[in-house]
């Protein structure tokens, strides 16, 4: 079967959508009979084909990046050219150009669509894009999506519940396994930053909620880690001047290996505010390395992989007292700490990237 997955980004960008959109490729590209390609955007730049790790990748030329979205006029170009030549394709939602595409040149062609979160930030765009929308949606065989909390609180996807399949995604456990190696860097890390350490992960946007962590720190014993690049990183840094909190929270750029860090962290926080955050595969990865998290209550992934008051605590988006008081609550009370610990552990086991494929492989051929 020739599928062709059509997603804004791919593979070396970072980001949670373009992860699945790999892991996809990668997983049905080792099962028999399968061949997954890639049509995607250029972030800025030239048209290009490549192959990386066995899954080809067609890269439309753009003009930059606009709102979260690619500027690409050949994007249609490319599309209308290649479709024709597999027997499904697999779109990610939100991509308002791939849906475009879809319903100019191949409304009648074979369809799912793994459905990542509803359109937050550009309402005025998504009032007009609305019936295409509605359109493919209507066309699709199956809509994924990652867990069942956002069949519910989706503005779209109550209306397709009959469709919509839940498929979790998962991680590869090997990855995070205590190594020797792991363990050194980890304790290096534990040096540098102080313990215990608080550890957060993410490109510095609106939607993650850096603040209220930063906010939080200040009436929590501990040192606070944020690992991630982005556009707020001077505000951030300037919030944490001005709170004087120099000497308490630090803010690194991305780094290629962070399993050392969720080793070397007590607590791993993710303070995300909107449904942007529809899974936050970080917490499956710390929760893989056997940490207590405390996720915010979205009505989407987050509070679906944390179970509260078992793997760790489901708190108030924007709350850094709360956020604060569970930190706290963590540190101190030892009993219940190795209880989510061990929770922890067994939930990233249960949600492994093996499972994910299966799953997947099994609804599409059904």
């Amino acid at each position: 079967m020739k599928i062709l997955q059509i997603n804004k980004f791919y593979y070396p960008w970072i980001g949670g959508v373009e992860s699945v959109v790999k892991q996809i490729a990668e997983g049905l590209n080792k099962k028999n009979n399968y061949q997954v390609d890639v049509l995607v955007c250029q972030p800025k730049g030239k048209k290009s084909i490549e192959n990386i790790d066995g899954v080809n990748v067609f890269r439309a030329s753009s003009f930059g990046v606009l709102l979260g979205m690619p500027i690409s006029f050949n994007f249609f170009k490319i599309y209308k050219k290649i479709y024709k030549n597999y027997d499904a394709l697999f779109f990610h939602y939100p991509f308002p150009l791939g849906f475009l595409a879809y319903f100019l040149f191949s409304p009648k062609k074979n369809l799912y669509i793994w459905y990542h979160s509803d359109i937050v930030r550009q309402k005025f765009f998504e009032f007009f894009l609305r019936p295409i929308h509605l359109f493919a949606l209507k066309k699709a065989r199956k809509i994924f999506v990652s867990n069942p909390n956002l069949i519910s609180s989706s503005n779209y996807l109550n209306k397709f519940k009959e469709k919509c399949i839940v498929v979790p995604f998962g991680i590869d456990i090997k990855k995070f396994e205590l190594t020797e190696e792991i363990k050194k860097e980890s304790l290096k890390i534990k040096d540098i930053f102080g313990s215990p350490l608080i550890l957060s992960v993410g490109r510095l946007v609106y939607y993650k909620g850096f603040k209220y962590l930063i906010e939080a720190a200040q009436n929590v014993e501990a040192k606070f880690l944020i690992i991630g690049n982005g556009p707020l990183e001077l505000e951030l840094k300037s919030l944490i001047k001005k709170l004087k909190l120099e000497n308490k929270v630090f803010i690194i750029p991305s780094v290629k290996n962070l399993v050392p860090y969720y080793y070397a962290c007590d607590i791993f926080v993710l303070p995300s505010i909107f449904k942007s955050e529809t899974f936050g595969i970080v917490l499956l990865e710390a929760m893989a390395c056997g940490k207590p998290v405390i996720s915010t209550d979205l009505g989407t992934g987050t509070s679906w992989i944390n179970i509260d008051k078992e793997t760790g605590f489901v708190v108030e988006p924007k709350n850094s007292k709360e956020l604060a008081e569970k930190i706290n609550v963590l540190l101190k009370d030892e009993e219940l700490y190795q209880k989510y610990k061990n929770n922890s552990l067994k939930r990233a086991m249960d949600l492994s990237i093996d499972a994910f494929v299966d799953k997947l492989e099994k609804e599409i051929q059904d």
